[in-house]
């Protein structure tokens, strides 16, 4: 009995209803898949979204902490150690911003790519981002604290 995606080979007379029939059936069994598979590429993107706002979040946190570790250090050292607080933070944000900006761009190649795998990647990701921007504060605050 031909299937819908053999139709295009085989001649189907009025009297052939199943092959119609046939062809009908796959065709909704096809759309429910791709419902399916619509349906969790948007939760992966919903997952992406709150990884990325976590991520923010914690980038603020960790900055909050840096600005008032350096704001006390400030007020011991003087005004030199307020212009290299405040470029310290900027860079930061900026490094900050970059390892976002990364982590969305690898994130969308992966879902692309392999839905399974995001949230492997996504892990990862994040906790290098969470090394990287500890690292950050940990050199600024030393580079502070030895002026």
């Amino acid at each position: 009995m031909p299937h819908c995606l053999d139709l295009h080979l085989v001649t189907i007379t009025p009297t052939d209803t199943s092959s119609v029939l046939n062809c009908r059936y796959d065709r909704v069994v096809v759309v429910v898949v791709e419902v399916v598979v619509v349906v969790a590429v948007v939760v992966v993107v919903v997952v992406v979204v709150v990884v990325v706002v976590v991520e923010v979040v914690v980038v603020v946190v960790v900055v909050a902490v840096v600005v008032v570790v350096v704001g006390v250090v400030i007020v011991v050292k003087g005004v030199v150690v307020v212009v290299v607080a405040v470029v310290a933070v900027v860079v930061i944000v900026l490094v900050v911003v970059v390892v976002v900006e990364v982590v969305v761009v690898v994130v969308v190649v992966v879902v692309l790519v392999e839905v399974v795998l995001v949230e492997v990647v996504l892990v990862v990701v994040v906790v290098i981002a969470v090394v990287v921007v500890v690292v950050v504060v940990v050199v600024v605050v030393v580079v502070v604290l030895l002026l």
